[in-house]
């Protein structure tokens, strides 16, 4: 049997399903035509390193770019839309756009081994731990 979920933690709630707003990316101007969007991120850590699991719907390999500058880490994703032309939509429950993130860095980041893959709309950035960052074990003499 398994222990009552504690209902005081929200985090062991069930969460609800709810649509969730593209948010239009703000405070950056671009000369691309078109709008940006910033996509939905989740970061999760492990005693390895950080991954990042971002939300880039059609964006195809050859139209993302991640770039690393001065501890900053961009991405950027752009949509063909020849694939919309001359399509009306009847109902929309997003924009489309292009996708514009970038997430500052701390030094615990081995920068020289951030590994990025994108799969079926989905950009996974893994930023490994630096060697001096990571748990280890003591030696007892």
């Amino acid at each position: 049997m398994s222990p009552e979920p504690d209902i005081t933690n929200p985090a062991t709630q069930p969460q609800e399903l709810a649509v969730q707003e593209k948010k239009e990316l703000g405070g950056e101007e671009k000369t691309v035509p078109g709008r940006f969007f910033v996509p939905s991120t989740d970061v999760f850590e492990t005693e390895d390193g950080l991954t990042l699991v971002i939300e880039m719907p059609g964006v195809s390999r050859e139209n993302l770019e991640v770039s690393l500058e001065e501890g900053i880490v961009r991405i950027e994703g752009k949509l063909d839309f020849s694939k919309y032309a001359g399509i009306e939509p009847v109902y929309t429950e997003y924009n489309v756009g292009h996708y514009a993130r970038s997430f500052s860095l701390s030094d615990k980041v081995d920068r020289d081994n951030i590994a990025a893959r994108l799969e079926d709309g989905v950009l996974t950035l893994t930023l490994p731990k630096s060697p001096a960052a990571r748990p280890r074990r003591i030696a007892i003499n």
